[in-house]
């Protein structure tokens, strides 16, 4: 398509779970409901607001930051399978080229990531002690695009298993520093130690969450606490404990029992009110691409297929704060040949995708 061409989608159009229009028009890259005079080129299908990843890594691989062409593979695999809004949850590379490309998806950046020294993956974040906890975070606050990523715990050696990586005065202070610049805050937690001082202390969402039990969950429920359980990477869990069982076996148990009764928690956590969000944790050991395979293991789990799909589209948009098929709103579009509500399979064959008004697969 030209800078100038008018796209006519047409079909069945999910502006929300129950509210489906005709078509709508991308006139300038805006979607608008209002014929616009003119020949039109059309799409017709069934259409969803562009998918979100909200945990996902652009710039980085398992050995810490990429080159520039290496993330863009990365951003247009994403791309490719309809992802169209990613909340980067840390990441070392400098990607702010990516707003500059019209045919990218849009990201929302985290910063890098902020874990205790020799706690978390080489290479990966900033490894401070917690007497720096305040200013690490003000700085990528700063940096970011409203949110700000902790490591909450992770293999402590001289234990032998996962634990909280931080004090909590050090904890509650660093929160109220983002929040006092308007960001919000996440947290990488596998265990269940570090979750009720962090939710206490005023986080806004918990990645992973696989430590929740049924102490938790409800705290979790009423501050409304976010979780984005990405459950394939929690699929891997069994593998890293093979890996680790000769040198740490009380981790790889714990890992094991994560692992065990993850769907489980998600549904404990679905049930009792608190938000669940879509997220693959891509761009680390994992693949991108992965939002679809994501969104079915959330069904599997449990969550109706309806919640599992607004966890991707409607409400995942409106937690982030991005228009989802309104108007004026940037025409990022994914066109299915089938309806995605009664069977969330669909979403792993886009027929079109439509960036900023341009069709790009």
């Amino acid at each position: 398509m030209s800078d100038h061409e008018v796209l006519h989608v047409q079909g069945r159009v999910l502006v929300g779970p129950e509210d489906v229009r005709d078509e709508l028009w991308c006139v300038d890259g805006r979607i608008t409901f209002e014929r616009p005079p003119g020949e039109a080129l059309t799409v017709t299908g069934w259409v969803l607001p562009g998918l979100v990843d909200a945990h996902c890594h652009v710039g980085l691989d398992r050995h810490g930051p990429v080159d520039a062409g290496t993330a863009e593979k990365q951003a247009l695999t994403d791309r490719d399978a309809g992802t169209l809004l990613i909340r980067d949850a840390g990441s070392p590379s400098d990607t702010r080229w990516i707003d500059d490309r019209e045919d990218l998806p849009k990201v929302i950046r985290a910063g890098r990531h902020i874990a205790r020294t020799r706690r978390y993956i080489r290479n990966y974040a900033h490894e401070i002690e917690p007497a720096d906890l305040v200013a690490y975070v003000g700085r990528e606050a700063r940096r970011g695009d409203g949110w700000v990523k902790l490591v909450g715990d992770w293999i402590d050696r001289e234990a032998g298993d996962l634990t909280a990586c931080w004090p909590r005065p050090e904890v509650e202070a660093a929160i109220a520093e983002a929040h006092r610049l308007g960001a919000r805050v996440t947290a990488h937690c596998f265990a269940e130690d570090s979750l009720r001082d962090l939710v206490e202390a005023g986080i806004d969402c918990v990645e992973h969450a696989t430590g929740l039990t049924e102490d938790t969950v409800p705290l979790f429920a009423e501050r409304g606490v976010a979780i984005v359980p990405t459950l394939v990477n929690i699929a891997t869990f069994p593998h890293l404990a093979d890996g680790g069982q000769e040198k740490f076996p009380r981790w790889s148990a714990h890992m094991r029992r994560l692992h065990a009764r993850r769907y489980d928690t998600v549904r404990a956590a679905h049930d009792a009110g608190v938000p669940v969000f879509v997220g693959t944790d891509a761009g680390g050991s994992l693949a991108h691409g992965l939002v679809a395979e994501e969104v079915e293991e959330l069904t599997r789990a449990g969550i109706p297929a309806i919640d599992a799909l607004s966890a991707t589209t409607w409400r995942a948009r409106a937690w982030l704060g991005r228009p989802a098929l309104e108007e004026g709103a940037p025409a990022d579009l994914v066109v299915y040949d089938e309806d995605p509500r009664a069977d969330v399979r669909v979403l792993a064959a886009p027929r079109r995708i439509v960036v900023n008004g341009r069709i790009t697969g």
